[in-house]
C-alpha cells in the first residue's frame, strides 16, 4: 500500500512522500484541474498490443505526451493511426505510477479538421454551468418507493430490455411507462424533449429514467443539446440519466438529479427493491407483536394479583361460619337465642358474603374488559381505520413535528388500505 510518512519531515522540504503516494496525489491534482481534456499533436510510435490496447506518443515542437488507448475505446478507430498523423485526442490526464510518467488515457480520437464536437461540448458545459444548471443544491433526493417509473429511450434500444429486466426483478409491483424516442441523430434532441414532456404531463410517476447504451461522442451527441438540458432541469420529478458506459459523460448527466454509469444501474438506483421493503415490514411486524404481547402479559399479571387478593369464596365463608359459631356459643346463654334465629342470621350472613363475592368478581371482570379495550386501542390498524394516517419521510422515519418538514419535501402517508406519496407544499405554524 502506498502511504505518506508524516513522521519523517524536514525543515526545508516538509513531509517526505512515499513514491506511490506522491504519484497518486499528482494524478488526483491533474484530474481535478484538467479533466476532461483535449490535446492536439502529431502521432509517433503507434503500436497495438495483442490485448487490443494501443499506445503512442503525441508530440509537437514544444513537447511530447505518452498516450494509452485501451481496447474498448480503441475499437472506434476505423484504421490504426500512423506516424505523422495530426489528431485531436480526447481523454483524461493521469500518472502511470509504475513508471512515474504523465500519460493521457485516450477515450476518442479525431483527425485534425474533422469537426469540433469536444470543443462544442466544453462550450455548452461552461455556458450551462455558469447559469447554475449543474448546482448540486438543485439535485432532488429519490423516493424509496415511487408511485410509477417513467423511461425515455428508443423501443429498439438494447438498453430498454436491460432496464425493464432489472425493474421486473427488483420492483415488479411498480408500474413502468415507456416514452419512445430516437436516441441518435439530428432529430433525436427534439424527440427526447417531447418524450420527457409527455411524461411530465402525467401525475402517476415518481422518477424518470433517461437511458441509452454506449457509443462514440457522435452517437451520444444528442444528449449534449442545450434544450434537452433545460428540459431535464424543468422536470417535476427526479431524473436519473444512464447514458453510455461508465466513462461516457454528456451534458444530460450534469443536469440530471442523479447520474448512473449504465442504463441497468439507473434501474437499480431508481427504487428500493421489493425484498428490502418486505424485510423492513417483517421487522416492523415483529416489533409490534412484541409490544402487544408484552402489554397482554402485564394485564394478565394484574388479573392474577386481583384473583389472589379475592381468594376462594368457600374459604372466606368457612371462616365466617367458624366465627359465627363462636359468637353463638358465647351469646346464646345470655341472649337465649333459639336455634332457628341463629340459623336465620347465618343464612343472611351467607347471602351477604355471596353477594359481596359476586360484586367483587363483576368488578374485576369489568376492569379486565376495560384493560382489554385499552389494549385493543393500541392497535395501529384501528387508528388508521378511523381516518388517520402514518406519515414518514424519505428515510422511513416517522414525522411527528411539522417543523422538521420543508416545502417541496416528499413524504409518505400510510392509510388503512393504501400508501400515498405526498409532496409538502408549505409548512404553517399552528398555535395551540
Amino acid at each position: 500500500m502506498n502511504t505518506m510518512d508524516f513522521s519523517k519531515t524536514s525543515a526545508n522540504t516538509g513531509p517526505i512522500w512515499a513514491v506511490g503516494a506522491l504519484c497518486l496525489a499528482v494524478a488526483d491534482a491533474l484530474s481535478a484541474r484538467f479533466n476532461p481534456v483535449a490535446v492536439q499533436g502529431e502521432v509517433s510510435g503507434f503500436t497495438r498490443a495483442s490485448s487490443g490496447h494501443c499506445y503512442f506518443t503525441l508530440k509537437d515542437p514544444g513537447g511530447q505526451l505518452r498516450c494509452a488507448f485501451f481496447k474498448r475505446a480503441a475499437q472506434s478507430l476505423s484504421r490504426d493511426l500512423k506516424e505523422g498523423d495530426e489528431i485531436v485526442a480526447q481523454g483524461r490526464l493521469g500518472v502511470y505510477s509504475a513508471r512515474g510518467e504523465l500519460q493521457l488515457i485516450v477515450e476518442s480520437v479525431r483527425h485534425k479538421g474533422r469537426g469540433n464536437l469536444f470543443e462544442e461540448f466544453l462550450r455548452i458545459k461552461a455556458l450551462l454551468e455558469s447559469e447554475g444548471l449543474f448546482d448540486p443544491g438543485l439535485k432532488r433526493a429519490l423516493a424509496p418507493m415511487p408511485q410509477g417509473i417513467g423511461v425515455v429511450t428508443s423501443l429498439q434500444a438494447a438498453a430498454l430490455h436491460d432496464v425493464l429486466t432489472a425493474l421486473k426483478r427488483r420492483v415488479p409491483h411498480i408500474p413502468v411507462v415507456v416514452a419512445n424516442s430516437p436516441v441518435q441523430g439530428a432529430q433525436a434532441p427534439a424527440a427526447l424533449v417531447a418524450a420527457l414532456q409527455s411524461l411530465y404531463a402525467r401525475d402517476d410517476l415518481g422518477v424518470i429514467l433517461l437511458v441509452r447504451g454506449g457509443g462514440s461522442m457522435e452517437d451520444l451527441w444528442c444528449f449534449n443539446h442545450e434544450t434537452l438540458a433545460r428540459t431535464i432541469r424543468d422536470s417535476p420529478v427526479p431524473v436519473i440519466c444512464g447514458v453510455g458506459h461508465e466513462t461516457d459523460f454528456t451534458i444530460a448527466d450534469f443536469c440530471a438529479d442523479l447520474r448512473a454509469p449504465t442504463p441497468t444501474a439507473a434501474a437499480e438506483l431508481c427504487a428500493v427493491s421489493r425484498e428490502v421493503m418486505l424485510d423492513s415490514l417483517a421487522g416492523l411486524e415483529e416489533d409490534l407483536t412484541h409490544v402487544l404481547q408484552s402489554a397482554l402479559d402485564q394485564r394478565g399479571q394484574t388479573l392474577d394479583r386481583l384473583h389472589t387478593r379475592l381468594g376462594r369464596p368457600s374459604t372466606f365463608l368457612s371462616k365466617q361460619q367458624s366465627r359465627l359459631g363462636l359468637l353463638s356459643q358465647r351469646l346464646l346463654p345470655s341472649l337465649r337465642l333459639s336455634t332457628k334465629e341463629a340459623e336465620h342470621e347465618l343464612e343472611q350472613l351467607s347471602t351477604r358474603h355471596a353477594r359481596a363475592w359476586r360484586e367483587a368478581l363483576v368488578g374485576a371482570r369489568r376492569g379486565l374488559d376495560q384493560a382489554q379495550l385499552r389494549l385493543d386501542l393500541l392497535d395501529p390498524a384501528l387508528v388508521l381505520e378511523r381516518g388517520y394516517a402514518w406519515l414518514s419521510d424519505e428515510l422511513g422515519r416517522p414525522v411527528v413535528d411539522g417543523q422538521t418538514l420543508s416545502a417541496g419535501q416528499h413524504i409518505q402517508a400510510t392509510l388503512s388500505s393504501a400508501q400515498l406519496q405526498l409532496s409538502v407544499l408549505a409548512v404553517q405554524n399552528r398555535k395551540i
